[in-house]
């Protein structure tokens, strides 16, 4: 049976779920909607604090959305989401997306948002996510794409960034430029080009709020997520290093002039 290999190298700290509560279906699964029916049966994959598992099943009011997660606690938090949302079509569990606990042909649409960056073998987990997919049902999956992000004004701070993220996540075993790499991995799980509609979209943090809160957020992960742990007990950076990319996002998010677009891939594939 195949088990996950890679690290999660943000962890769970509270800068990370700041982030993850952000997203939305319509911020972070747009690409999907329009594939989506009221009685729709969906398995949403690396749910995290289940904001978008609980938009979809809003989405699917005739319909039912299992949120799984690879963390036990995360996925309380999940279930908590729902709950303050008065949802009842939803079920939780914990789950690896290399070896689903579910039969075959099972659900209309098998969705994960940022999660095969972060696995051992994405090909394996994309096979898995087909083989629960009924016949003429849908993977869909998004991943950001590091080495595309662009930012404005240049920065050696988030340079400095961006080089230690990319070696930190591969040291972990997993892979930060997941988004130009989609429609390989679905190709190489078997599903027919014909199959695989490969698109992309971005996020973009220029207004004061927007670039304030991006720049906040990952000032603090710099500094206490299991990114930084792992990239000071990696021999990847020092403390001090990791102070100074910290401070360098203040830095930026601080300037009226900043801009950040950050790219992702995404992949319909009919099952």
């Amino acid at each position: 049976m195949a088990k996950e290999t890679a690290t999660y190298i943000h962890g769970h700290h509270e800068s990370v779920l700041r982030s993850h509560a952000w997203r939305t279906a319509e911020n972070s699964a747009a690409y999907l909607l329009p594939h989506l029916r009221s009685a729709h049966k969906i398995l949403d994959i690396g749910c995290g604090p289940g904001t978008i598992s609980a938009d979809l099943a809003a989405l699917v009011p005739d319909g039912h959305v299992t949120a799984v997660d690879y963390a036990p606690a995360i996925v309380d938090q999940a279930a908590k989401e729902a709950a303050s949302r008065g949802l009842g079509n939803m079920d939780f569990a914990v789950a690896d997306v290399h070896a689903l606990a579910y039969d075959g042909d099972t659900f209309d649409v098998v969705h994960a948002h940022q999660v095969l960056q972060h696995v051992g073998d994405p090909v394996q987990a994309l096979r898995e996510m087909w083989r629960v997919a009924k016949p003429g049902g849908v993977v869909a999956v998004r991943d950001s794409d590091y080495a595309a992000f662009t930012w404005f004004p240049e920065s050696q701070g988030l340079s400095d960034w961006l080089d230690l993220y990319e070696r930190v996540a591969r040291a972990g075993g997993g892979e930060p430029d997941a988004g130009r790499r989609l429609k390989s991995w679905a190709l190489e799980a078997g599903f027919e080009e014909a199959a695989v509609e490969a698109t992309s979209s971005t996020w973009t943090f220029a207004s004061e709020a927007d670039r304030r809160w991006w720049s906040d957020l990952w000032a603090d992960r710099s500094l206490h997520s299991d990114f930084a742990k792992q990239a000071v007990e990696g021999r990847h950076a020092t403390q001090e290093e990791l102070q100074a990319i910290s401070e360098a996002w203040k830095v930026w998010g601080q300037n009226a002039a900043s801009w950040l677009m950050i790219p992702h891939g995404e992949i319909l594939c009919r099952a």
